[in-house]
């Protein structure tokens, strides 16, 4: 191996963290209004538990997720030991996606990320793909 791959390294946890933060500094402000109090978290991989109640064949099938109640679903108040809403972005799932495709680890990163918290909210394709659209201009 080269002195200038052996330099090389998959982008870390910590990585994946800040290219989430910035995409979500990205998004529209009525969009982030909308997510008030969200967690997000990176992770390498889904648990056991969150690949078996989604039904995936590979730890490499869930490349985000989100838990909790949506805002619809949701009064204007928290209940009593209620957990915040979360999403998970799983890294080593896309980074594999990443190597596999054209796109940028910031697009796919940002693609998960408002498709993760668009769905729940009831957003259509169309709207997430305006989102994302204004989030990269």
């Amino acid at each position: 191996m080269t002195e200038r791959h052996a330099s090389l390294r998959a982008p870390s946890l910590a990585d994946i963290e800040a290219l989430a933060d910035a995409a979500f500094a990205a998004l529209p402000a009525e969009f982030r209004a909308l997510c008030e109090g969200l967690i997000i978290r990176v992770d390498d991989f889904p648990d056991e538990e969150t690949l078996n109640d989604m039904e995936c064949e590979t730890e490499f099938d869930l490349l985000g997720l989100f838990r909790g109640r949506g805002l619809p679903q949701r009064g204007a108040v928290m209940e009593t030991g209620e957990f915040p809403n979360m999403i998970w972005l799983y890294r080593r799932p896309m980074l594999d996606y990443w190597a596999e495709h054209e796109e940028t680890l910031s697009a796919v990163v940002t693609h998960v990320l408002v498709h993760e918290i668009g769905h729940h909210f009831g957003f259509s394709d169309a709207d997430m793909e305006d989102i994302e659209r204004r989030a990269g201009d």
